[in-house]
């Protein structure tokens, strides 16, 4: 990279902060100020960083000028799939295992939610590289080691030191690590234990408290993970970072590449037995847990302590108990880190600290969406090197659940954004570029993906009458983006649209215009569609949406058109009789039908999920198909929910006897694979929320479009949701 900037001097931190707790307390949550996180050269490293500076100066996103400048003109890599590992380089035992188990969860979980379009993750498949293949994070966990080799010497100078009667059998001399020394120790260990090198698979490296890590040398004015107070060591401090590295300094990567993301601990120690409390700024450690505060007293920092003359001569008038008392009150009333992981208090080893786990949890969803679409560090950002999550830094709507209500004795919140499977998450949300692209949905920051093909069926009709299928109604939030036609230069790309009308017709084009795409619209067109019936008949109308990244969803409706019936078709000469071939033996032999081939699975495993967005199903079939999916449950569980449905009939011996309580109509128009949502009925919903755990069968049945005799499959799956 050239010309990447350094670190930017910002406001004060008071300036700064105070500034954020007025937006948010304004209730302008969704416009929190960025920290400006970037690409970054510091001496001979190049790494995506994220400091702790907050800056009242460019509001990235939501803007035009960050969207008009966000690109990659040279479609460099991105990734489309890797392998990811933790690595804990904890020789000492300082890393707590409680923290390891909620940070290899979520990994495990996001892993196993890979394609998922309700998580953040999901967002990234709208960029691409030359391949035209979508960033995503479709990876497989391979799992968590602690590396117990010994650390070095000290290569930096930490900036603020723990001093040792601040710590509780921890490290005897506090370690500062370069980040040359972290890749001389990642390549060793990578080398003496035979793991993959290049482009698919990512490490995640972890440090314990007490271990700082510099860009550089450190020390007063080094970029490091640890600061000293206000000023020009803060402002150059940062919370994590990713880089890449290449041996053979290829640019574009190659098998010998490293990606690896350095996540250092800057969670603070609030809660931990093991720390005692340093100055408050920095056991608090909540600059690095984005938009985890709660302005409602409308202080910082100093809200802890008595804030008038008044105040100050009550607090000198209480006894020590009473003292302790109004600090804890003022505590939890002030800001605080937002942990959804808080577990009981106190735990096995006596503190009350597993939720900072889930603060790291947040650094590292940062560096895992900017490693997607920027691995080599030159692909997807900026004019001003800005990555995915810095166009939306700070922005973590909306809440799923949990409050900014400070619990005991933690100080921290539970609010979360993201439910992962079935756990809870409070990640930084991802830059969608398709917004500045189209005005609808035009959402510039999203926690998920929505793709809900939507038409309004017209009333009855008669044939040969013309009538409109609206697919603009459809909420697609990944509908425009780049591809590189070719491995070429970057062309515009947008979501396809395709109809089924159910008497042979199909259309297939992209949006939105009626009745022709004009400029900057891709042609044909097809999201809005004019069609006429010439015979009555009840048609089973489908819309199939691909968004750019390669998602499927279709939506379907009967229409009743009133007119006269088509004709009967005469039969081929000499097909009356039976056998393979005509009467007379020298004809074309007859085609016997063959049986589809179909798989269908749920993806979905959260009934809260469920209920709020749909059952998840992923199909495939191997030829032009027309059926349906019935969502069955046994009777005597709905029995026990109050549920009524329609007894379902035709199941294998010694089934259950079961109750349809949702259906969908499959077709399609040729084999492939694709997912589609089934919505459960209101009132079904209403009685679902009150089971803890819900077993349901899914039954999908298919018939081919043979002419004669089509052939049919019925394919049966179960699944538990929780």
């Amino acid at each position: 990279m050239t010309n990447l900037p350094s670190f930017s001097t910002a406001p004060s931190r008071r300036s700064k902060i105070a500034v954020l707790l007025t937006l948010i307390s304004c209730g302008l949550l969704w416009l929190a100020v960025p920290a400006g996180a970037v690409v970054v050269k510091v001496g001979e490293v190049t790494a995506g960083v994220s400091p702790r500076v907050f800056e009242t100066e460019g509001l990235h996103f939501g803007e035009k000028e960050a969207a008009a400048t966000y690109a990659n003109p040279a479609g460099n890599p991105v990734l489309h799939g890797e392998g990811t590992y933790a690595i804990y380089w904890d020789p000492t035992d300082h890393y707590h295992g409680d923290w390891q188990y909620v940070i290899d969860g979520y990994l495990h979980d996001v892993a196993a939610d890979s394609g998922d379009l309700s998580n953040v993750f999901a967002v990234d498949a709208q960029y691409t590289d030359k391949t035209n293949a979508p960033a995503s994070y479709h990876n497989v966990f391979h799992g968590a080691y602690t590396d117990t080799t010994a650390y070095p010497a000290s290569g930096c100078t930490d900036p603020a030191p723990l001093e040792k009667e601040d710590l509780i059998g921890a490290l005897e001399t506090p370690i500062c690590l370069t980040s040359a020394q972290v890749a001389t120790e990642l390549q060793s260990f990578l080398s003496a234990h035979g793991l993959p090198t290049g482009m698919n698979s990512v490490y995640y490296v972890m440090t314990p408290p007490a271990v700082t890590v510099c860009l550089d040398a450190g020390g007063a004015t080094g970029h490091c993970s640890d600061f000293k107070n206000a000023g020009e060591t803060y402002e150059n401090s940062f919370c994590s970072y990713h880089s890449a590295i290449n041996p053979g300094g290829l640019a574009t990567g190659d098998g010998n590449t490293i990606l690896y993301g350095m996540i250092p601990w800057t969670a603070g120690g609030w809660g931990d037995v093991h720390l005692s409390e340093p100055d408050e700024e920095r056991s608090e450690g909540w600059e690095c847990q984005d938009g985890g505060f709660d302005p409602s007293n409308g202080e910082e920092f100093e809200s802890v302590k008595p804030r008038n003359a008044e105040e100050q001569k009550a607090f000198e008038e209480m006894n020590e108990e009473e003292q302790e008392e109004a600090e804890e009150e003022r505590l939890l009333k002030g800001p605080h880190a937002q942990e959804p992981n808080q577990l009981a208090c106190p735990t096995a080893d006596g503190g009350c600290d597993t939720g900072l786990a889930d603060m790291v949890i947040n650094q590292l969803s940062l560096q895992q969406q900017n490693i997607i679409t920027n691995p080599l560090l030159n692909a997807w950002q900026d004019a001003a090197h800005n990555e995915n999550t810095d166009e939306c830094r700070f922005f973590l709507a909306p809440s799923l659940g949990g409050s900014v209500t400070a619990q005991r004795p933690t100080h921290a919140g539970t609010l979360y954004n993201q439910e992962i499977r079935t756990n809870h998450y409070y990640l930084n949300n991802a830059f969608n570029l398709a917004a500045s692209r189209l005005p609808y949905p035009g959402v510039p920051c999203m926690h998920n993906v929505n793709l809900v093909p939507q038409f309004t069926a017209p009333s009855t009709v008669n044939s040969l009458e013309t009538v409109g299928f609206n697919g603009m109604e459809s909420n697609i939030t990944l509908d425009a983006a780049v591809n590189y036609p070719g491995g070429g230069s970057p062309a515009s790309n947008y979501a396809t649209y395709e109809w089924n009308f159910g008497d042979g017709t199909v259309l297939k084009g992209y949006a939105p215009g009626a009745p022709a795409c004009t400029t900057p619209w891709l042609s044909p067109c097809a999201a809005s569609a004019f069609h006429a019936y010439t015979y009555g008949g009840t048609y089973t109308v489908t819309l199939t949406v691909v968004d750019v990244g390669g998602n499927v969803q279709q939506t379907s409706h009967e229409i009743t058109v009133v007119g006269p019936a088509p004709p009967v078709p005469a039969p081929a000469p000499g097909a009356a009789g039976s056998g393979s071939t005509p009467p007379g033996g020298s004809g074309t032999p007859l085609v016997a039908a063959v049986t589809p081939v179909a798989e269908a699975a749920v993806i979905s495993r959260s009934l809260k999920t469920v209920l709020k967005k749909g059952l998840s199903i992923r199909y495939s079939v191997n030829e032009q198909v027309a059926g349906r999916f019935e969502v069955l449950i046994s009777s005597a569980l709905a029995k026990k929910l109050k549920l009524h449905g329609t007894p379902a009939t035709g199941l294998p011996a010694g089934t259950p006897p079961q109750v349809m309580i949702a259906k969908s109509i499959l077709v399609t128009t040729k084999a492939g694979r694709a997912t589609v949502q089934i919505k459960f009925p209101s009132a079904v919903a209403a009685r679902l929320r009150h089971a803890h755990k819900v077993p349901l069968l899914l039954r999908m049945y298919v018939r081919n479009a043979a002419s004669k005799s089509p052939e049919t499959t019925t394919v049966l799956s179960s699944v538990t949701l929780g």
